[in-house]
């Protein structure tokens, strides 16, 4: 058996495309405002950020601030009709605008094509639907990014994240030896679950994804300190989910990498 690394998997919204993963979260809170007119700011929408969309819905509405505002104007908790509705009116909006928000993170191209060159293969996993992933892939290929398999969150009957299946299927497609070979990078907690639950090293990301909430020009922008503050606010909740590092955006992973593959040579695993 190889002691050597075999594969990175990487999120989608805020670790390769979407700076900031602002796609989904702006579209929560147009759904429900669509839905039932319900004002749910763009820090609540973030919350479960990295689960599936539906799961998604279902952690805010168990929210305790939410639930209560939620029965303050409804009447009753939110319940299992009213997740579908969200979702129904959620997934045509996803589809409609996922488009707007494909451009890459800077350095996603250089990574992965080093990557490559040292003979990694590159999967993908993430929350978004197959639906809405067909419109997404398409865009990122046209802009140079065509991970070797995609695992959407409603492709498996045994679920999502935090669950390690997607990831899993990743290690099945890819045909990879072991996943202690596999590294999986996520700019949310669920998707360090993922990777943790599916016995993987784990790379977070603190500042290109959902938790630091900046656009692209809002981080190149930044002074050292305010991005110093969002590290440590960040930092701490994925070590605590098992992150085995954290880095700014997927332009530091190779660094990273090259740390792994010497634990991994010298007989560590995750």
């Amino acid at each position: 058996m190889t002691t050597t690394l075999e594969a990175v998997i990487f999120d989608w919204a805020g670790t390769t495309v979407d700076f900031g993963s602002f796609a989904p979260t702006q579209i929560f809170v147009d759904a429900f405002r669509e839905a039932y007119g319900f004002e749910l700011s763009l820090a609540e929408a973030r919350g479960p950020m990295g689960l599936g969309k539906w799961q998604h819905i279902e952690a805010l509405g168990r929210d305790p601030a939410i639930d209560a505002r939620w029965r303050a104007q409804l009447g009753k908790p939110m319940g299992v009709d009213d997740i579908d509705t969200l979702y129904k009116t959620f997934l045509p909006l996803q589809v409609e605008r996922v488009g707007q928000h494909a451009e890459l993170i800077p350095g996603t191209l250089e990574t992965v094509a080093e990557l490559r060159r040292r003979g990694l293969k590159i999967g993908s996993t993430t929350g978004y639907p197959r639906l809405v992933m067909e419109t997404l892939m398409r865009h990122a290929a046209q802009n140079g990014y065509r991970p070797d398999c995609t695992v959407c969150a409603d492709d498996l009957a045994a679920g999502a994240r935090p669950g390690p299946w997607m990831a899993l299927h990743c290690v099945l497609d890819l045909k990879i030896g072991s996943v202690a070979h596999c590294i999986k990078v996520d700019d949310t907690l669920p998707g360090i679950d993922e990777g943790r639950n599916a016995g993987m090293w784990t790379v977070a990301l603190a500042l290109s994804g959902s938790p630091s909430g900046l656009t692209q020009a809002e981080f190149a922008a930044a002074a050292p300190a305010t991005l110093d503050e969002i590290r440590a606010r960040v930092t701490p909740p994925f070590l605590a989910a098992g992150a085995h590092y954290v880095i700014d955006s997927i332009a530091d992973l190779l660094p990273v990498v090259d740390t792994i593959a010497g634990r991994l040579a010298a007989g560590e695993r995750p």
